[in-house]
């Protein structure tokens, strides 16, 4: 239900005369107890809805029939007229939607349209995933101010390249990443458990959901941030011969292929929910399940630069031991434009504060090198030494 702090993504519908239809008790009841059960806030009021409605309707034809033959042939004709009319639904042919239980006596009425033609971000236990590709290739800006130049970054055995031109406004940043992770740890969960609407590009989300998610203030000014990241996502052009789910992608595509505001609030502009559809690239990505499991204290990082480092140190490092790399194969990695002495000062910077979760920065300036050791590897080893 929505409460005064997270809206409704869809309104109540109005009355013949613009006045808001005064809510049925049994309905609302129904609704509530289907989001508790874990069923998605559309899904739910569509069953509300249907199984009132039809409940209203067939009141007069049961109160006849219970008059002409008494209340055996009401418990009798109740469940035949049912079986004849609708077509037994099963949880398997329904992924992600829970039938009524024993306890119920009739059952609740099918849903008739489990496939939408998007995917709903509805879920509230999940784990945080970034997408391989981009945690290997420095696709997104380190620079806090607009970067209107073209990046163009290939690795190190000449296998893979990539080419992004960004738009007037300037190439996607660290920051506006916090977008795809979200919408990729929802879809990601959702193809866990089965869900159909997981294999749609299209994505629709609550604003309020996703700034809580990636650790953001609520305010308005975080409202007008996201409109920002999304024109500069669908305005970063990618041209790249990396492979995503076994595919190439050879025309140049923006990370973000289009998005829409599908819902505002009344009183200012707002963006309620919001509507993303996602590259092929990055939607290939995700559907092969290319993705890594993050620390959600990444999004309690402040500089672009620390971010970047962790993610290559989940990408490189992972579950081992630690990596070690060279400062200047490092920065190319990293995506940073500065000198090389600057970029070795940040990392100071960075090895003295020691903000990185789950890994750690141990530098060797003698040889220039700097290495990623996994904090929990390290503990587990000296506890099983001592």
């Amino acid at each position: 239900m929505a409460t005064s702090a997270q809206p409704q993504l869809f309104p109540e519908p109005s009355g013949d005369k613009g006045v808001v239809a005064r809510p049925d008790p049994r309905r609302e009841a129904l609704f509530a107890g289907q989001v508790a059960a874990g069923i998605s806030a559309e899904d739910a009021r569509l069953t509300a809805d249907r199984t009132v409605f039809s409940e209203a309707g067939k009141r007069p034809a049961k109160k006849a029939a219970q008059k002409r033959t008494g209340a055996s042939a009401q418990v009798d004709a109740g469940p035949q007229e049912e079986t004849q009319q609708l077509t037994p639904i099963t949880e398997d042919r329904l992924p992600g939607v829970r039938m009524a239980g024993p306890s119920s006596p009739r059952g609740l009425l099918p849903v008739h349209h489990p496939n939408r033609d998007f995917f709903l971000c509805d879920i509230f236990d999940y784990a945080m995933k970034d997408d391989g590709v981009s945690m290997e290739a420095p696709i997104f800006t380190l620079a806090t101010k607009p970067d209107t130049s073209v990046w163009r970054w290939e690795s190190k055995d000449k296998s893979r390249a990539l080419t992004v031109t960004p738009s007037v406004l300037g190439r996607a940043t660290q920051f506006d990443k916090d977008l795809l992770i979200y919408v990729v740890s929802q879809m990601t969960e959702a193809l866990n458990r089965g869900r159909a609407d997981a294999h749609h590009r299209t994505v629709r989300f609550v604003v309020y959901d996703y700034l809580v998610s990636t650790n953001k203030p609520v305010g308005g000014s975080e409202y007008r941030r996201l409109q920002d990241a999304l024109e500069r996502l669908q305005g970063t052009s990618i041209k790249t011969n990396i492979k995503t789910g076994g595919e190439r992608i050879k025309e140049g595509f923006g990370i973000v292929s289009s998005w829409t505001i599908i819902e505002k609030s009344p009183d200012d502009d707002r963006m309620i929910g919001v509507e993303v559809t996602l590259s092929k690239w990055l939607f290939n990505a995700v559907q092969a399940h290319e993705v890594l499991t993050i620390n959600p204290d990444y999004f309690r990082l402040r500089k672009p630069i620390e971010r970047r480092l962790y993610e290559l140190a989940r990408k490189h490092c992972g579950a081992q031991p630690g990596f070690t790399i060279g400062v200047a194969l490092l920065q190319e990695k990293c995506g940073s434009k500065s000198k090389l002495y600057e970029f070795r000062r940040m990392l100071r910077e960075i090895v003295a504060d020691d903000l990185l979760p789950d890994y750690q920065l141990i530098p060797n300036w003698d040889k220039d090198q700097i290495t990623f050791t996994n904090r929990k590897v390290k503990q587990l080893t000296a506890a099983e030494s001592a």
